[in-house]
């Protein structure tokens, strides 16, 4: 679909989380000598004129950047993003708005070379254009011509990162940014991620994604965790409680795979202001997760074994061993109804070890979460074998996104006389192990999805 335009939504709060995000990624890759690439998969058009027709429709901006512009308290790190705005705007009027395009080229050296995709036919064409016009401007200044520094395609960007990985410098950082409008997606944003980390596991990969009440998009975050990268960090930003028709934007999360390890301490500086100053009622707030790659037994939990999938996250809860039941799981098989096959020892001896296991806490997959409403957050303590995040051992009723639960027991009825000694598994509910959960997801379509 070749519907979705940015310029409706240029400069929303959800461009402010982005971009000044990518803004910090830039400058953690600029602090080395060395040359990087940067990759944008949905560039848009680059610049975008907040007094256009497409801009004032809904005027969004005044979500994000709007209530920025005259602020005099901005945090340092954010003042670096909202200078660069102000840098494209001199009168001081609020007039243009930075796609993620221009602030890569803004950010980053004469050195560093980039490479940027967008099927949509007009906004590719724009995009060409706008860089054609501030090339003929710094030519203008004296500066010297940068060569193939930058090179724009029209095309799709998931296809063609697969041949820029891994770059000859072996830096690189990558912004996947897609508009959403589809289900489809959220699946190829998962599987270029996946093929990128097998190419090239050392990059840095940006993702933005809407948080909607979709299933897709609430399960989006849980998925990407179970990607091979090193580490990852989730930070969402939310400015009001979703309305009851279920239209609009209001939350959005950036998903960074082997993030600096600036990025987390710097967010928890920024983010309670965002919230303060974006905030519309009581229901704004952020959510900020951390984690490392999962590994081992933890994996098998999470469904990155050759078994049986464990539903995680906003998924149902089932018993994927059990075999019955209406719900399957990605990548499950369908049920065998036959009574007379016998368990096998494989499946035995889990059982047995699950069993075991019962009545113990059940701890959140994935990280360290931080939750906050505009004001510091205490922030769980990690369990380094696994990088999991150990649950509060304050028990508050009315908190439900860090209390221990237990697991699910039920024992088989009791065999009756001269019945052998495999009488069939337990049958036991799925283990608890959900993934710590971003924040409250928001109703709404993809209104204001990706690119630029």
């Amino acid at each position: 679909m070749l519907s979705y335009r940015h310029a409706f939504h240029a400069g929303n709060h959800a461009d402010v989380l982005k971009h000044f995000v990518q803004v910090q990624l830039h400058l953690y890759m600029n602090q080395k000598d060395a040359a990087y690439t940067y990759i944008d998969t949905h560039s848009g058009a680059g610049v975008y004129a907040l007094d256009s027709n497409f801009a004032t429709k809904n005027a969004e901006f005044d979500t994000g950047i709007g209530p920025l512009w005259n602020r005099s308290d901005v945090p340092p790190a954010l003042g670096e993003y909202l200078n660069l705005v102000k840098g494209m705007n001199p009168s001081g009027k609020m007039r243009y708005y930075p796609g993620s395009p221009y602030v890569a080229d803004q950010m980053t050296r004469l050195e560093d070379r980039l490479r940027l995709f967008e099927l949509h036919p007009a906004d590719s064409k724009i995009l060409a254009d706008n860089f054609r016009k501030a090339e003929a401007h710094r030519a203008e200044q004296g500066e010297r011509a940068r060569g193939r520094r930058v090179i724009i395609e029209r095309g799709d960007g998931f296809n063609s990162l697969k041949a820029l990985l891994p770059p000859p410098s072996r830096r690189a950082l990558v912004l996947i940014d897609p508009p959403y409008e589809v289900k489809d997606d959220y699946r190829k944003v998962k599987d270029a991620l996946e093929e990128a980390l097998g190419r090239f596991p050392t990059g840095m990969y940006a993702v933005w994604y809407p948080v909607l009440q979709r299933m897709e998009s609430r399960q989006f975050a849980d998925r990407l965790k179970r990607l091979p990268a090193k580490e990852w960090l989730n930070v969402t930003l939310t400015v009001s409680t979703p309305g009851p028709d279920g239209f609009g934007l209001h939350s959005s999360g950036m998903f960074i795979l082997n993030p600096p390890y600036t990025l987390e301490p710097m967010l928890r500086e920024v983010m309670p202001y965002l919230v303060q100053v974006l905030g519309k009622d009581a229901g704004a707030s952020f959510v900020i997760e951390t984690g490392t790659q999962v590994t081992g037994a933890a994996a098998a939990r999470l469904g990155n074994s050759n078994g049986p999938r464990v539903p995680v996250g906003n998924a149902r809860r089932a018993s994927p061993l059990s075999g019955t039941g209406s719900l399957r799981l990605p990548g499950q098989a369908m049920p065998q109804r036959s009574a007379e096959k016998a368990p096998t020892d494989a499946a035995a001896g889990a059982k047995a070890g699950a069993a075991s296991r019962a009545k113990r806490f059940s701890r959140p997959e994935g990280g360290a979460v931080e939750r906050g409403e505009g004001r510091p957050v205490s922030r769980s303590r990690d369990n380094a074998a696994g990088g999991n995040a150990r649950p509060d051992e304050r028990f508050d009723p009315s908190r439900g996104d860090n209390q221990p639960r237990y697991a699910d027991q039920r024992r088989p009825a009791a065999a009756g006389k001269g019945a052998g000694k495999s009488a069939g598994p337990r049958r036991e509910g799925g283990p608890g192990g959900e993934g710590a959960r971003p924040g409250r997801p928001a109703n709404g379509r993809p209104r204001s999805g990706g690119r630029g």
